[in-house]
């Protein structure tokens, strides 16, 4: 099937559900160029380098999932955050796969950093956390992140999101920024609920990160040279099993300096 165009257009109820990290795709076909809404990743950058993040790592905007578009994000990528609506169609899907892999079984590697999700839209901040967790001997954090990594390297992911609900750090800056998708029930006037999860490398195998779920989802092998193809397969199945749906983003974490 043939790629669809970048194209871009204004929406404004993206800047109602998240007015720094929205991305809006209206390519009809296969979508897999995914067009950016601006000002995006470099919010997410400032946001996280508050917390401390180092200057040389950075969240930066995947504008396609054809090789040719992600030869252009920076090397090494570590993560990616996608941004996608929650329907009926979603939500059928979510359990039908939380069922088969209760029945079948995964393996997760202890060394997965995973917590859950306990406070209203802030997905976003989960994504962020998942992303620099599972990677830190890489990205090495600084002042908040490093502070609360350590206190939470110990817990699991139920104690992690209480003691996300008590860090002063992170709340203050997660209730400034606005970067939140949207995972409360929405008002009569939105119409889109849109969700954020991170795709990480760990011990050789790809997971998706997601708080509302009741455990990460291992998508199989990948090395450090092949996650970003395969991480960007895992997002273009999300979008083939809603082909209708025109809201999707992707957004990297990569060294960049």
């Amino acid at each position: 099937m043939a790629s669809a165009g970048i194209q871009s257009r204004g929406d404004e109820q993206g800047e109602k559900v998240c007015r720094y990290l929205i991305f809006v795709v209206w390519s009809r076909t296969l979508r897999s160029r995914v067009p950016v809404k601006r000002p995006a990743a470099c919010n997410v950058s400032q946001f996280v380098k508050e917390l401390g993040m180092p200057g040389s790592w950075s969240y930066t905007d995947v504008f396609g999932l054809d090789p040719e578009l992600l030869a252009m994000v920076p090397q090494p990528c570590v993560a990616l955050l996608l941004l996608f609506p929650i329907n009926d169609k979603y939500e059928q899907y979510r359990k039908g796969e939380e069922e088969r892999i209760k029945e079948a079984g995964q393996n997760v590697t202890s060394k997965l950093y995973y917590m859950k999700q306990t406070i209203g839209n802030a997905c976003g901040t989960i994504a962020l956390l998942h992303s620099i967790a599972n990677n830190q001997e890489s990205i090495k954090p600084e002042k908040a992140l490093k502070t609360f990594l350590e206190n939470t390297a110990s817990l699991d992911p139920v104690e992690r999101a209480a003691y996300l609900e008590k860090d002063e750090s992170i709340k203050v800056a997660h209730e400034s920024s606005a970067l939140e998708g949207q995972t409360e029930t929405p008002s009569r006037d939105d119409e889109i609920n849109l969700h954020f999860v991170a795709l990480v490398q760990k011990e050789g195998e790809l997971y998706e990160l997601d708080g509302r779920k009741p455990f990460p989802i291992n998508h199989g092998k990948t090395t450090a040279d092949s996650f970003l193809e395969d991480a960007a397969k895992v997002c273009k199945e999300f979008m083939a099993r809603d082909p209708e749906e025109l809201h999707f983003t992707v957004v990297a974490l990569a060294q960049t300096g």
